[in-house]
């Protein structure tokens, strides 16, 4: 018999009930016990949500409050120093180590935040030292079995791997120079063999191990730690799934198949031509193949055909359907709860999609159909699939001829800016006649209560149009008069009109569609509701002239327009399956083009292009890089080209490893780069030393992802440091990133602070 299985549900309820529980608390609104009861309440809704669609493998433990590393970091002690002997509770400091702390004369930053592989998730970033101090504060792969358990509920539960906890963490300040943190794996092992024997006595026959570092490159170098830990823990567990996600194994299968696990897991949603080389490396083995057919990453209705297919080829080949288990391929936390929350697609629409539950019901659908079920239900669900697919399938045949000869027709040239950064900078330095160390800021400004109401009374036709627009006016006069004020130097228009930095812009594009309730976390409390790109698109008139012309009108200092870039919107949406990403990309950056030319019309100056997912989309394998490299950076060039040398062109990155493409992104050629960099201990300012990047650059002086606000001397000792490394000719000084998720009163301050940091900067290296 064919098992199916979800390897993980989204943990933020189906009416974002633990976002509005967790800011409660926060605000001092509710306890811990009352948050407790809500996070209650929206497992036990997930598990029966699971169950109820016929899945037989539940997932557990992997619910969170903020995020699931952190909460590895907080159960086995992974706690650094600057949070520790504070006086706060457990749960106020799991929440100081996510977002920071400023209260009750408790001043502390938050961890830093990465990208959680190629995903828009964001994981906090564990920090070891030799001086760690492990030890298991809590079990929480126990107490949620046993929670699921008490509801009638039998689940597997969810474990990060070792190996991939330590490998994802950083050395701490205080390491010594050469500390990799998978020294400490033996350290850190006996708590395992606690945590899992712990959960086998509690009766879990198997637990789901999550080692998703095992698709890296890197994993290869890794064999020996490996086979370390699994064969000291496989004795003491639960039956190992060996969970990996997001892209292939490549010859790392060769030593997984020789490790003592009972079962082992991998995509084939992202990686479907690794099926034959897995198969072959664990046939001789009694290894259990759980295989990813349905999408944990995008919203299509998966293809039930192409999915059995693939699965009887792997039955033939292990000889059994008791060794293959069908599966999500990878955790649903990045796609939407539930489809039937959708009130405003159109019936065609909706029938193209399947979020999270009705992911879980597909992989039951299609576990069934392999096991001979004679179920009427199961063959009337397979023949409405095919129905659905073909009626897609006919849709995709449907191109708008126009945008796709415009791509066609994409010429070498129109990627180059006229002239070189060296002639460009001087062009700029006299049109816009900003101080040395100029301030500016990343884009959004606060989005209020009164914002948020008013954008939702026009949607309900509550107030018309023109007086939403009176009112966004107000907005952008007071964003503009607070940066006269307080002395920045290169404005923005604040951005109230914006919902998201994605969905505004596909709203304004053909090609895409969107959710009323489709919301994805992408770190702690912060969600966001990705557009769904399903045809070609294009630009039908000007997206923001309107309001940056607007904003430019009210002062005599340079106004910044503000734009999405195209591989960001294309990384930040659910994107088609049926064409490439290249595609799409250009089609976006064609579309952008054509604003960023009529917004240099309209008298802006300065430009910003945001690409903070460039370095998120990078394949997981090295192999794959250069492809995707050439069409990232051909789409943001293509989309920033067309304007005069006059023109200033900006573009926003968050916090990445860019050592290994650094090339990339000096081939960007944007005249100032701003990236995320008040966590990183200044190591990524020392990768644009190295490489001697030459162009302007604004390294983000304070943390906008908590509500902290830096003190004077903060931002004079990180401009200091910015100083030691980077030519004060080429230093912008700006946040880390936008302003939209922070409050007025600790923007108003951190602002102030970034200012005088700035002045104190002009007169100590003039």
């Amino acid at each position: 018999m064919v098992l199916s299985s979800v390897l993980g549900f989204p943990r933020i309820g189906a009416n974002r009930e633990v976002k509005k529980a967790v800011e409660a608390y926060w605000a001092g609104k509710i306890t811990a016990d009352d948050l407790t009861k809500a996070a209650a309440e929206v497992k036990k809704a997930s598990w029966t949500s699971v169950k109820a669609q016929g899945v037989d493998v539940v997932p557990s433990g992997e619910f969170s409050l903020y995020d699931h590393v952190l909460d590895h970091s907080a159960a086995f002690n992974v706690i650094p120093k600057r949070y520790q002997g504070l006086g706060l509770s457990p749960l106020d400091v799991y929440f100081a180590m996510g977002r920071g702390r400023q209260a009750d004369g408790v001043d502390v930053p938050a961890s830093e935040m990465k990208k959680w592989f190629d995903s828009n998730y964001h994981f906090v970033v564990p920090e070891f030292s030799e001086e760690t101090d492990f030890k298991l504060n809590f079990n929480k792969a126990v107490e949620e079995y046993k929670e699921a358990q008490a509801l009638g509920v039998t689940t597997r539960p969810v474990v990060l791997g070792p190996v991939s906890f330590l490998v994802l963490g950083k050395a701490a300040k205080e390491a010594k120079p050469g500390f990799q943190p998978i020294s400490l794996l033996p350290k850190i092992l006996p708590l395992y063999k606690t945590l899992l024997a712990d959960l086998k006595a509690a009766g879990a026959e198997w637990v789901q191990i999550d080692e998703p570092i095992l698709v890296l490159d890197t994993a290869a170098a890794l064999e020996k730690e490996f086979t370390t830990a699994y064969t000291e823990l496989a004795p003491v567990a639960p039956k190992i799934l060996l969970t990996t996600y997001f892209a292939r194994l490549d010859t790392n299968v060769n030593f997984i198949a020789k490790l003592p696990i009972a079962g082992l897991h991998i995509d084939l949603d992202r990686a479907p031509g690794q099926l034959d080389e897995v198969v072959n490396a664990i046939k001789s083995t009694s290894i259990i193949l759980s295989l990813g057919l349905v999408s944990g990453r995008n919203i299509w209705k998966a293809d039930f055909s192409a999915a059995i297919k693939l699965a009887q080829q792997a039955i033939d080949a292990l000889g059994s359907p008791d060794r293959v288990i069908v599966a999500t391929s990878s955790s649903l936390l990045h796609t939407p709860v539930t489809l039937a929350s959708e009130k405003k697609l159109t019936e065609e629409q909706k029938d193209w999609f399947s979020f999270a539950t009705e992911k879980a019901s597909e992989v039951a659908t299609i576990a069934s159909v392999l096991s001979g079920s004679q179920d009427p239900a199961v063959a009337a669900a397979l023949e409405a699939n095919k129905v659905s697919i073909a009626k897609r399938r006919a849709f995709e045949k449907n191109s708008d001829d126009t945008v796709r000869k415009r791509v066609a027709a994409i010429t070498p040239e129109q990627l180059e800016r006229a002239s070189p950064f060296s002639t460009r900078k001087e062009i700029q330095a006299k049109a816009l006649n900003l101080p040395k160390f100029p301030t500016t800021t990343i884009g959004s400004f606060p989005q209020t209560k009164e914002i948020r109401q008013a954008r939702a009374k026009l949607g309900k036709g509550e107030i018309t149009e023109a007086q939403y627009e009176e009112f966004i006016k107000k907005e952008v006069e007071t964003v503009v008069r607070f940066q006269e004020k307080i002395g920045l130097d290169l404005l923005v228009h604040g951005e109230p009109e914006r919902n998201d930095m994605v969905q505004y812009f596909g709203e304004q594009l053909n090609g895409f569609v969107f959710t009323q309730n489709g919301w994805v976390q992408s770190y702690g409390s912060r969600y966001v509701r990705p557009p769904i790109i399903v045809s070609d698109v294009s630009r039908p008139g000007p997206m923001t002239v309107k309001w940056s012309s607007y904003a430019q009108s009210l002062t005599k200092l340079p106004m910044k327009g503000m734009l999405t870039g195209p591989v960001t919107i294309l990384n930040w949406s659910f994107p088609r399956a049926d064409v490439s990403r290249e595609l799409q990309s250009k089609q976006l950056a064609l579309a952008l083009r054509d604003e960023v030319v009529d917004l240099e019309k309209a008298g802006i100056s300065a430009i910003q292009v945001d690409e903070p997912a460039i370095r998120e989309g990078l394949p997981l394998r090295r192999a794959d890089w250069d492809a995707y490299l050439k069409w990232a950076v051909d789409s943001f060039k293509l989309s920033t080209a067309g304007v005069t040398d006059k023109l200033q062109t900006h573009s926003h990155f968050c916090y990445s490893d860019f050592d290994d493409i650094f090339p990339s992104i000096q081939r960007l050629d944007a005249d100032v780069i701003s990236i995320e960099a008040s966590k990183s201990d200044m190591k990524l300012l020392n990768t644009f030393k190295h490489y001697g990047y030459s162009n302007q650059i604004g390294p983000g002086v304070y943390d906008i992802h908590s509500p902290r606000v830096p003190g004077d001397q903060e931002i004079k000792d990180r401009l200091k440091s910015m100083l030691d490394i980077l030519p004060d000719s080429l230093l912008f000084v700006n946040p880390d990133c936008g302003l939209k998720t922070r409050g007025w009163k600790e923007t108003e301050a951190s602002l102030i602070n970034l200012v005088e940091g700035a002045k104190w900067a002009r007169q100590n290296y003039a």
